[in-house]
C-alpha cells in the first residue's frame, strides 16, 4: 500500500511543474525552434516543381499540362488536408504526425528519382508529398503556439509563418544549381534528404504538451494534459456545412481561391519555366523567386498592421487590384538577364504574396467568431484548390499557346474579379443574421 501511495506522488510529480527548478531556457522555445526547422524541411519540396518542369519535359516527353496535373494533385491535397491536420494532432500527437509527414514527403521525393511513368508522377509528388506536406500546413505552427505559448504568441506566429518563406529562400538557388549542374534526380534526393534530416529533431525534442515535461506553457499556468480529443473532425465538417450557407464564405473562399491560383498555382510553379522560355537562366530566374519570400514577410507583418487600421475588404480590394495589374505587365517583362522593371515586379509581388492572409482571417473572425479558425481552415482550402487549377491549367495553356503569355492574362483578369467579390462582401451584422436564420431552419428540420 506504501508503495503504491509512493508510486502515486512520483507520477503526480512528473505532471506538476517543480518548484526551484527553472531552465534558464524555457522548453516551449527548443518546440518552436524544432517547428521552425521542421517547416523550412517540409518547405524544401515546394521548391522544386516549377524547377522540374522543363527537365521532366526534355527527359520524358511528358506535356507540361501532365507535369502541371502532378503539382495540382499535390496543392489541393495539402489544401484538403489542412482543415483535418489539427484534428490528427490532437488524437495522436503532434510528434507522431509530424514524422510521419516528413517520412511521406522523403518517400515521394525519393521514389520519384525511379519514376518511368507520368502516372508515377501524380502518386509520388501528388499523393504522397500533398499529404505530407498538408499535414505541416498552419495547423501545425498554430497547433504548437496555442499549446506552447501564452506570452509571446504573436511574435511566435510570424516567426513560424516565416518559416516557409525561409525554406524556399534557402533551397530555391541550391536546388537550382544542382538541376543545372547535375540534373533534376540530384535535387530531388536533396530534397528528400532535407526532409528525413529533421525525423531525429521532430522524433528527440518535440513534445506534444507542456505538460508531457511537467512545465507550464511560456507565460502562462501550469494545465494538465487533456485527453485525446475525439469528434474535431466531425466538428470540422459541421462548421464547413454551416459557413457553406452564408454568402460571405463563398465571397471570402472565391477570393481566397484567385489568391492561390495567383501565387501557388502561378508564380510559384510556372515563372520558372516562364522565364526559361524567354532565355533566362534557371539559377537566376530560381534567384528571383526566392527574393518573392524575403518580401512576403514584409508585407504580411505590415498588412497585418494595416489590418488593424482599415477596413479589411478594402484591403482586400487593393491588394487583388494592384495583383491583377502587375500580371498583366508581367510578359512585358521577361528578358533573357535581370533588368530592373523585373526587379520591381519581383519586389512587389513578394510584398502582395501573403498580404491577403491578415484581411482574410480579420473577416472570417469578424463573420464567425468562434468558429473562424476552422472557417479559415476551409477558406485556405479553397486557396489550395485554386492554385490546383491553375498549376494544371497554366500547364496545358502552354502546351496549347506554346507561350504563358495568355496565363499571365487571364490571371490579371481573375485578380480584377476578386477585387470586386472583396468589396460586396456584408458586414458582420447581416452575415450574423443570415447565419443564425440558416442554423435555426436546420434545427427545426
Amino acid at each position: 500500500m506504501t508503495e503504491t501511495i509512493e508510486s502515486a506522488a512520483q507520477d503526480g510529480d512528473r505532471q506538476r511543474p517543480r518548484a526551484g527548478r527553472r531552465p534558464r531556457i524555457h522548453r516551449a522555445w527548443i518546440v518552436a525552434a524544432v517547428t521552425f526547422v521542421t517547416i523550412i524541411g517540409g518547405a524544401a519540396f515546394n521548391s522544386l516543381p516549377g524547377l522540374l518542369i522543363d527537365p521532366l519535359h526534355a527527359e520524358f516527353g511528358w506535356s507540361r499540362g501532365e507535369i502541371g496535373l502532378a503539382v495540382s494533385i499535390d496543392l489541393a491535397l495539402y489544401g484538403l488536408t489542412a482543415p483535418f491536420a489539427a484534428a490528427l494532432m490532437d488524437r495522436f500527437g503532434i510528434r507522431r504526425v509530424v514524422a510521419a509527414a516528413l517520412t511521406m514527403v522523403a518517400a515521394g521525393a525519393l521514389a520519384s528519382v525511379w519514376m518511368t511513368a507520368s502516372w508515377q508522377l501524380m502518386i509520388y509528388w501528388g499523393l504522397l508529398v500533398g499529404l505530407g506536406t498538408g499535414s505541416m500546413a498552419m495547423a501545425f505552427a498554430a497547433t504548437v503556439t496555442n499549446r506552447w505559448f501564452v506570452a509571446r504568441r504573436g511574435l511566435v506566429t510570424g516567426v513560424l509563418t516565416a518559416a516557409g518563406a525561409s525554406g524556399q529562400l534557402v533551397f530555391l538557388p541550391l536546388c537550382a544549381w544542382i538541376v543545372s549542374e547535375h540534373g533534376w534526380r540530384p535535387a530531388s534526393v536533396t530534397v528528400a534528404l532535407a526532409a528525413l534530416v529533421v525525423v531525429p529533431l521532430v522524433w528527440l525534442l518535440m513534445r506534444d504538451h507542456p505538460a508531457d515535461v511537467g512545465l507550464a506553457p511560456y507565460g502562462g499556468v501550469y494545465v494538465a494534459k487533456p485527453d485525446p480529443a475525439r469528434g474535431a473532425a466531425r466538428r470540422a465538417v459541421k462548421v464547413l456545412f454551416d459557413a457553406a450557407r452564408t454568402g460571405p464564405f463563398w465571397l471570402l473562399a472565391g477570393t481566397f481561391a484567385i489568391c492561390g491560383a495567383s501565387t501557388n498555382g502561378l508564380i510559384r510553379t510556372h515563372f520558372v519555366p516562364s522565364a526559361h522560355d524567354h532565355g533566362m537562366p534557371i539559377t537566376a530566374a530560381a534567384s528571383l523567386l526566392a527574393v518573392i519570400g524575403v518580401f512576403d514577410v514584409i508585407g504580411t507583418i505590415f498588412s497585418g498592421w494595416l489590418t488593424d487600421r482599415f477596413d479589411a475588404r478594402r484591403l482586400l480590394a487593393v491588394y487583388y487590384a494592384l495583383r491583377g495589374i502587375s500580371l498583366l505587365f508581367l510578359p512585358m517583362l521577361m528578358a533573357p538577364d535581370v533588368r530592373p522593371p523585373m526587379v520591381f515586379f519581383i519586389v512587389f509581388y513578394g510584398l502582395d504574396w501573403v498580404a491577403t492572409v491578415p484581411p482574410t482571417l480579420a473577416l472570417c473572425r469578424e463573420q464567425y467568431g468562434d468558429d473562424s479558425a476552422i472557417v479559415f481552415g476551409w477558406v485556405l482550402a479553397s486557396h489550395q484548390v485554386g492554385a490546383a487549377v491553375v498549376a494544371f491549367l497554366g500547364g496545358v495553356a502552354r502546351d496549347v499557346f506554346g507561350t504563358y503569355d495568355v496565363v499571365w492574362y487571364a490571371s490579371g483578369a481573375l485578380c480584377a474579379v476578386a477585387a470586386l467579390m472583396a468589396l460586396v462582401i456584408r458586414r458582420a451584422s447581416a452575415a450574423a443574421a443570415e447565419a443564425r436564420a440558416g442554423s435555426t431552419a436546420a434545427d427545426g428540420t
